[in-house]
């Protein structure tokens, strides 16, 4: 999931610095960070996705129309089995919680950013997310900042329950996953 704000950040600032129609590609630095955050009625976990796991190119069609930018084929997948949430029992849960044996993979498809009018350093991105075989669309508010590489940085909220995915509970219930959970990101990208 985390994967998914990472794959819109990337495109969304590497399209509004290309003033053409065309194609470009991506790489997504190891320094950056794509985290989950959940919280449970007892406390709290986060889910890290390995991002040395994205060291190929993300290619990017897009077309500028002004102030929106709109993208054709700009889908990142994201494997499920590459998000770490401290422990190989609370791994599994997560991986049941999405489906894994199923739905083993995440797709983000970039559809078009736009510009903010009062803020040029924000962009809003409109993501199609889709998750154990659900597809649901999310505007994404992603700062933007220029340091040699190009940094990222967003949350995204979004309720589980969205995807017909069910909250997990643990010792006979006394322990339940809350519905909403917070997907942070922090990319370093550069065009590859």
């Amino acid at each position: 999931m985390k994967r998914i704000l990472i794959f819109i950040t990337v495109i969304t600032a590497l399209a509004f610095t290309d003033s053409f129609v065309g194609s470009t590609s991506v790489i997504i630095a190891p320094n950056s960070k794509l985290l989950i955050n959940v919280k449970t009625n007892v406390n709290s976990f986060k889910c890290q996705y390995d991002i040395l796991k994205l060291n190929k190119p993300i290619p990017i069609f897009f077309k500028n129309h002004g102030k929106k930018i709109s993208f054709e084929k700009a889908t990142l997948i994201l494997d499920n089995v590459n998000f770490d949430c401290g422990g190989p029992g609370i791994n599994n849960d997560f991986k049941e919680l999405l489906k894994t044996k199923t739905y083993p993979k995440i797709f983000i498809n970039l559809r078009e950013i736009n510009k903010d009018q009062n803020n040029e350093g924000l962009i809003h991105a409109l993501v199609n997310l889709e998750i154990a075989g659900v597809t649901k669309s999310y505007t994404v508010p992603v700062e933007l900042k220029d340091e040699g590489t190009l940094s990222i940085k967003g949350v995204l909220a979004l309720n589980i329950r969205d995807f017909n995915l069910e909250p997990p509970k643990k010792a006979l219930g006394l322990i339940v996953v809350k519905d909403v959970i917070e997907i942070n990101f922090e990319l370093a990208v550069k065009k590859s």
